[in-house]
């Protein structure tokens, strides 16, 4: 869950561990740890007791005694379920109707037939003191019938139900709801007795106490109810749990909190999937919960987004609040074909494949011996990825059942596995060795040639391709591409063909010319393949793209704030136009200034940030004035690099707060792109507050 408290106004960092004084210790009547369990660092009077037994574990840990993994059968597949956190924060709409109109939902929306059992609650639950016996108090505006009561509701409907606390004197509300640092016994036997299935255990106000005996110590207080409880540790990843916790929890938090945006998506995303080997059944890498239908991202982004989350085998808990939710949520969120593969019995998180230049292959080995493939495409444009059967792991065959799980139906391939994916989207397909494979009809891929960008007024070229990537000829193939209402639209070479024969494409030459009034932006062009397979069915393929609609600079000086956008792309917040990035919000930035020197024009960004600009060959340089602006104080690193039409022109190296302004030029001659990057230095993103100052073209 969220961090709440603060000690700078910078966001973009990792989550902030609040500490309480000795003082307020002495107050609340906590005891010092016995010195075994102190960290080195940590002063004896901000130590903290625990009314656990010693907690077991691995040779040099407090009470060290030899500790197997889990041996209580839980969580064998990732756990599916809901926690309200990403929806409603601590909100007042968090209460006790809510909790019980999602468990009712998981059964009139068929999410409980899906796979889903769990009904977690998050932060905020509680009152912020315990009782006069030490116990923890549901808050009765919220929860009037108290936790139990709830939990029973949940049962009543055949699922299970879930609560949340922190491994540390207080939550990480800054309200300061009560932890279970120093109540482990008494705490967990409070969730047994109310019928908690589920325990996620966060990490704020830790008093610097050992991560592992932290949480050692409450899985032995959970152990001890003899209730079977899931155990999620959510320790941000801080101390790398998948090296030390396979017999402490079932899963860990590999990273910090996720957000409600592309950028926090895919950063999580490429911080989980390097950890695929410490994955299994009953021990899972957990990259945070889900923000599928919360509204900071698109449709085709939540679809990778689950997709991409169900091949790490991740834990599986929808974060938006269902009551709400679009029947394109439910529909991505009750993919049984997708979640199959989340929850195959075989427990091995999906690894890269491939890579580059944002085309990602990632491939999951499954139980019956068949491969998941997903084609991910991170660029902001359609991108052809394209791997084989034998290169995912499958033996060599005539042909391969390949089954796209979006689609929900059944092709054959003779080996290639391909797709044109939209931008920011993700196509997955399962294959397998089938020896009827010649019953399915052939795959066919479709595709174009990139985002084309339109002058109005001016015609401007677009080639589609139509691939048969199967072993039966495709018959009756028709092309089409359908463009905005007033838009002119012309096929200049065949969009038919009778048949298409195993391995063979038909490529077709497009006019299409935008009308003099559009406005810059990106345009929804649609491309649409339709064929008959030799069974005789019809069979339509649908890809989803765009034109782009662009204004070529003016002559003279242009400066980058004043000009259109291709795409942006930012670590935190939206890219600013003349100011900083400020905190999350567009518009809350302040006047741009590095190392002391102010700048009335420019982009306020944050690694790692992209910015693309349409220069249509009618520009000759670039320069900008760049570095960590002075609200990120001494701290921060990015590098600053200049690209035109897909070619690293300049880079920066690494700057950090403590330098000054350093200037960049580029020679853009007669590039039609211009794209402004800002990597993060190496060392991750926090405080990575980077400017463009001064940032003009010369055209």
């Amino acid at each position: 869950m969220r961090v709440h408290i603060r000690t700078t106004p910078l966001r973009g960092h990792r989550r902030i561990v609040g500490a309480l004084s000795a003082a307020l210790l002495c107050t609340a009547g906590v005891t010092a740890l016995p010195a075994a369990a102190r960290t080195p660092d940590t002063p004896v009077s901000t130590q903290v007791s625990t009314d656990t037994v010693r907690p077991t574990g691995t040779a040099g840990s407090p009470g060290a005694t030899s500790a197997p993994r889990l041996p209580d059968g839980l969580a064998k597949t990732p756990p599916m379920g809901f926690n309200n956190w990403n929806s409603t924060h601590c909100r007042a709409e968090f209460n006790e109707d809510m909790v019980k109109g999602i468990a009712d939902l998981f059964l009139a929306k068929g999410l409980k037939d899906a796979g889903y059992q769990y009904v977690n609650l998050d932060d905020c639950w509680a009152l912020p003191e315990r009782d006069a016996n030490g116990k923890l108090v549901a808050d009765p505006r919220r929860f009037p019938h108290g936790i139990k009561a709830v939990a029973d509701y949940v049962h009543s409907k055949g699922l299970k139900f879930g609560i949340y606390t922190s491994a540390g004197t207080k939550t990480c509300n800054e309200a300061g709801f009560p932890g279970s640092l120093g109540h482990e016994v008494s705490d967990a036997r409070q969730f047994a007795d109310w019928g908690v299935d589920y325990l996620k255990y966060d990490n704020c106000n830790n008093q610097g106490v050992d991560a592992e005996y932290r949480y050692r110590a409450m899985r032995d207080a959970l152990k001890a109810t003899g209730r079977p409880i899931v155990y999620s540790i959510c320790e941000w990843g801080e101390n790398r749990p998948w090296e030390w916790a396979s017999d402490v929890g079932h899963l860990w938090r590999t990273t910090g909190d996720i957000s409600d945006s592309w950028s926090s998506m895919l950063g999580i995303l490429k911080q989980n999937l390097p950890l695929a080997p410490h994955a299994g059944p009953g021990h899972w890498n957990d990259p945070d919960m889900l923000e599928v239908g919360n509204g900071g991202m698109t449709d085709t982004e939540y679809r990778s987004h689950f997709a991409l989350w169900s091949m790490m085998s991740a834990p599986l808990l929808i974060g938006s609040d269902l009551r709400k939710a679009t029947p394109e949520t439910f529909e991505i969120l009750s993919n049984k074909d997708l979640i199959a593969l989340d929850q195959d019995a075989l427990g091995k998180q999906a690894t890269v494949l491939a890579s580059e230049g944002g085309r990602w292959t990632v491939v999951k080995e499954l139980a019956n011996g068949d491969r998941a493939v997903a084609l991910f495409n991170e660029t902001g444009q359609p991108q052809r990825i394209t791997t084989s059967a034998r290169e995912v792991g499958l033996p060599q065959a005539d042909g391969y059942r390949l089954r796209d799980l979006w689609q929900h139906r059944d092709f054959h391939t003779t080996g290639t596995v391909s797709a044109t994916v939209p931008a920011h989207g993700t196509t997955v397909y399962r294959i397998s060795v089938d020896r009827g494979w010649a019953t399915y009809p052939p795959a066919v891929e479709a595709g174009t040639d990139g985002t084309p960008l339109v002058e109005t007024g001016a015609p401007t070229g677009l080639r589609s391709t139509v691939g048969n990537l199967g072993g039966t000829t495709a018959r009756d193939v028709r092309v089409a591409l359908k463009a905005p209402n007033g838009w002119q639209l012309k096929a200049t070479s065949p969009a038919t063909a009778r048949a298409l024969p195993g391995g063979a494409t038909l490529r077709t030459d497009w006019k299409i010319t935008a009308p003099s009034q559009a406005r810059p932006g990106a345009y929804e062009l649609t491309l649409t393949a339709a064929y008959r397979a030799p069974g005789g069915q019809r069979i339509t393929t649908t890809l989803p793209g765009s034109a782009h609609v662009v204004v070529p600079p003016p002559a003279g000086t242009a400066y980058a704030a004043e000009l259109p956008w291709l795409t942006s792309a930012n670590g935190w917040g939206p890219v600013e136009r003349n100011t900083s990035v400020g905190e999350s919000a567009a518009g809350d930035g302040r006047q741009l200034t590095i190392g002391g020197a102010t700048f009335a024009k420019g982009l306020g960004t944050h690694a790692p940030s992209e910015v693309s600009f349409y220069t249509g060959g009618r520009c000759t340089a670039f320069r900008a004035q760049v570095g960590i602006d002075d609200e990120s104080g001494d701290k921060g690193s990015a590098g600053f690099e200049v690209w035109a039409d897909g070619r690293r022109l300049t880079e920066s190296g690494t700057l950090t707060g403590k330098d000054a302004a350093e200037s960049v030029a580029a020679d853009v001659s007669g590039a039609r792109t211009v794209r402004l990057v800002v990597t993060d230095g190496g060392d991750g993103v926090d405080h990575d507050h980077a400017d463009w100052g001064d940032a003009r073209f010369s055209c």
